[in-house]
């Protein structure tokens, strides 16, 4: 008999495997011939948990269950003991399928933003274009899934080494990827607000695809992933809506909590996208929320992503406080033919499950069927009722033709597991100082033409930027993409994705805490308060102690970060809180090569009027230029460091938090008085490379020159002065320095000109024209993706 005395109804006839009593070798059979993912004393543990042998439907349940992408064994204690997650403008935390925070208010309502952040790592490396476009499909269903109508998604994407030995393979993995995406955000209908795109030996044989998306809605129409506490009283449904459940996507949580190798064929695990279809189940889903708000009806929605259907009834169950009867007989399909096992946790995309009382159930069905003919858009697409919920008893029950194949408690399907990880001793330090004595001027431009800074226009022109109309601010056109998601308001959304593998390989820990700094000083930049973060932390294998370590490193620097730095607010302070995020480990391939850490972190930001906000380009000859921040010689992990192959040497920049967290106060205060004409951060590419930026603007066309005064940066010599990567801010001032500066470190630095020429007077004068500057920055990557 399971544990605490629920009897078990298994039927009889029903396969199981033999956990329980079995030998070492035939357990590990059994788990090798199924393809599940058990260690031993896992698949014995799971016997121990259900009181017998598991079925194969609930072997593949909790095989996707206690699996690292839907458990987040490695790494939940360590995220729940240091991640700050609220703050004062938190709704809702990292607990659902997005986080929810507050912006602000319009005519008498309050209005927050949806956020969420994922990764689609393994399925990108596997089938570039799939792997992306439902890496899209899947974030952008969690945020619809609050009841918020998405305005914005962002990628931050890494890529192999574009010179080295597997250059054309990552090529191809660059354009599937880039493909992918459009395909799917396009039709939708969905604009491209940002992100980056950073190239490194380390992602030769795992790219990373993350992907972050933002949705608006009023405070009061937050819908939650849970049976609304009704259903304790009368009778709720479980209705299936969306494409019909085929095989695809069948293990695709377990392929990405393993590495990854290439000798075996994981295209089966990756999903088939529809975007098309999505956009109808978008306006059909947004119709059934109207109604239930209409007729006072308490829901529950929620998108079904790992482990399919029968991880989204044990979750949505659970999150109720109530048991679910699932019939999988009941479920509209692809093709028939498809085992019990398959139906339950197949991954199939462009599918949402609802827990609605039964006597609103026709409307559903009729919403979705009859007003949006679901099944005439896509063959097999329907909304079906599947099941319903059980008041009195906290179980799942699944059903396939009259038989019950599987039945566990909610609470132990959705406990998860907890593996004990090691972590290796701290990283060494390495000493030396990036030094160059050569050509500064042919240095610029190589650190311009590098595929990790020059422009990507030639990437992002791919993606619609402005469907919906709400666009502010486009991709390079400021230091975050800026949006106005509320019809009729001027308060705008920006938002910042930022990371960089070159301070993760270095230092942990700094690698972290630079990714907080540099997404919320480029919100800053733009002139928004910064409201909330989300994270995804892409490592290595967990079970290696390095890597863990450096897992371990990250997170306390994004902690850190995030705490020290804070919301920026004058009259309080309080940490930064995380509201979404995701752990991707296990990237790394069976020759053992792994991803260098990599945590990218995405800042949201509000602007109480968007009217105010301060772009990248420059505005007026005669403005001067003003440094805001220290100076520090920080070139490790640099662009030019890199260049000059002395990856391995110098200072990894170390933000001080107080320090970024009084200087972005001044900015904000000095940019909504309206002294600020334009702005960038510094970060990788250094003084030189923000001041280029300022000058080329989105599209690459100079208009405006520079006069720079190198000796103003610091007691350096200039290379140092150029391309150290020590975070701050460049903005463009009119008339005399703000006062609002005057508590922190600032230098004037220099003019801008009507000349269309950079130059840099320092211990030599050096100039770049501007053909120089729009050839280097401007179509260096396009070169690349042609």
């Amino acid at each position: 008999m399971p544990a605490d005395g629920i009897e078990s109804v298994v039927s009889p006839d029903v396969e199981t495997l033999e956990f329980s009593n079995g030998s070492d070798d035939l357990v590990a059979q059994r788990v090798h011939e199924h393809g599940l993912g058990f260690t031993l004393e896992e698949a014995r543990s799971l016997a121990r948990l259900l009181g017998r042998d598991p079925t194969l439907l609930e072997a593949h349940l909790f095989n996707t269950m206690w699996s690292e992408h839907c458990s987040y064994k490695s790494s939940k204690p360590v995220l729940k003991a240091n991640l700050p997650t609220d703050s004062s403008f938190v709704v809702l935390g990292p607990v659902e399928d997005a986080g929810v925070v507050e912006i602000g208010e319009y005519r008498g309502e309050k209005w927050a933003v949806a956020i969420g952040h994922e990764s689609h790592n393994h399925p990108s490396q596997v089938v570039p274009y799939e792997g992306a476009a439902t890496g899209i499909g899947g974030i952008t269903r969690d945020v619809y899934c609050m009841g918020a109508d998405v305005f914005a998604v962002l990628d931050s994407l890494r890529f192999g080494d574009l010179d080295g030995p597997h250059a054309e393979r990552g090529c191809e993995i660059l354009h599937g990827v880039v493909d992918g995406i459009a395909g799917y955000a396009n039709p939708l209908g969905v604009p491209n607000l940002g992100g980056e795109t950073t190239f490194h030996p380390g992602y030769d044989d795992n790219c990373l695809v993350n992907v972050i998306c933002a949705g608006i809605l009023r405070v009061k129409d937050l819908v939650h992933s849970a049976v609304p506490a009704q259903a304790q009283r009368e009778p709720y449904d479980l209705i299936l809506i969306g494409k019909g459940t085929d095989a695809s996507g069948f293990g695709g949580a377990a392929m990405a909590s393993k590495v990854l190798d290439e000798d075996l064929d994981n295209r089966s695990a990756v999903q088939v996208p529809d975007p098309f279809l999505k956009r109808v189940l978008r306006n059909a889903s947004l119709a059934v929320l109207e109604l239930a708000r209409e007729k006072n009806v308490p829901v529950g929605f929620k998108d079904l992503g790992a482990g399919g259907i029968a991880c989204v009834a044990s979750e949505i169950a659970h999150a109720g406080g109530v048991g679910v009867e699932v019939d999988l007989s009941r479920v509209h399909l692809q093709e028939e033919g498809i085992p019990p096992e398959v139906i339950a946790c197949a991954e199939t995309q462009e599918r949402f499950g609802w827990a609605v009382p039964r006597t609103f159930t026709a409307d559903v069905l009729r919403i979705y069927n009859e007003e949006y003919e679901l099944g005439q858009v896509s063959r097999g697409a329907a909304a079906s009722v599947i099941g319903h919920f059980l008041p009195t008893e906290p179980v799942m029950r699944v059903l396939w033709n009259g038989s019950v194949v599987a039945e566990a408690k909610t609470d132990d399907i959705t406990a998860g597991v907890v593996a004990d990880r090691q972590a290796a001793a701290p990283r060494a330090e390495t000493t030396g100082d990036v030094t160059f004595d050569g050509d500064l001027h042919d240095l610029g431009l190589r650190v311009l033409s590098s595929p990790n800074i020059a422009s990507k226009r030639e990437l992002f022109s791919h993606y619609d930027q402005e469907v919906r109309g709400g666009t502010f601010f486009r991709p390079c056109e400021a230091g975050a993409g800026v949006a106005l998601p509320i019809p009729g308001s001027t308060i705008g959304v920006a938002l910042s994705a930022d990371g960089n593998p070159r301070y993760g390989e270095r230092h942990a820990y700094r690698g972290g805490a630079c990714a907080v700094a540099e997404a919320v000083r480029n919100v800053v930049v733009t002139g928004a308060r910064p409201r909330a973060l989300t994270d995804c932390l892409n490592f290595g294998n967990p079970e290696k102690p390095e890597h863990y370590r450096d897992f371990l490193d990250s997170v306390r620097g994004l902690s850190d970060a995030a705490r020290g730095i804070g919301t920026v607010e004058l009259d309080h302070h309080e940490p930064l809180p995380f509201v979404s995020g995701n752990v991707s480990f296990y990237n790394e391939s069976t020759n053992g090569n792994a991803v260098p850490p990599s945590p990218i972190v995405c800042c949201v930001g509000v602007l109480p009027d968007a009217s105010r906000a301060v772009g990248v380009r420059l505005q007026s000859a005669g403005n001067r230029i003003l440094l805001v921040g220290a100076r520090e010689r920080e070139l490790g992990g640099s662009e030019a460091g890199r260049l000059l192959d002395q990856s391995d040497r110098g200072s990894v920049p170390n933000p001080d938090f107080a320090r970024e967290r009084i200087t972005a106060q001044a900015m904000l205060a000095a940019i909504e008085a309206g002294h600020v004409a334009s702005g960038q951060d510094v970060a990788s590419g250094g003084v030189f490379t923000a001041l280029a930026e300022m000058m080329l603007g989105s599209w690459a066309h100079v208009r405006l020159g520079l006069d720079v005064d190198l000796s103003a940066l610091g007691p350096d010599d200039d290379f140092g002065r150029m391309f150290s990567e020590t975070g701050a801010y460049l903005v463009e001032i009119r008339g005399d320095v703000p006062a609002e500066f005057a508590q922190v470190p600032h230098a004037v630095i220099g003019t801008v000109t009507d000349t269309r020429e950079l130059v840099f007077r320092g211990d030599k004068e050096y100039r770049w024209s501007a053909e120089e500057l729009e050839e280097s920055w401007g179509r260096a990557f396009a070169r690349v993706m042609e």
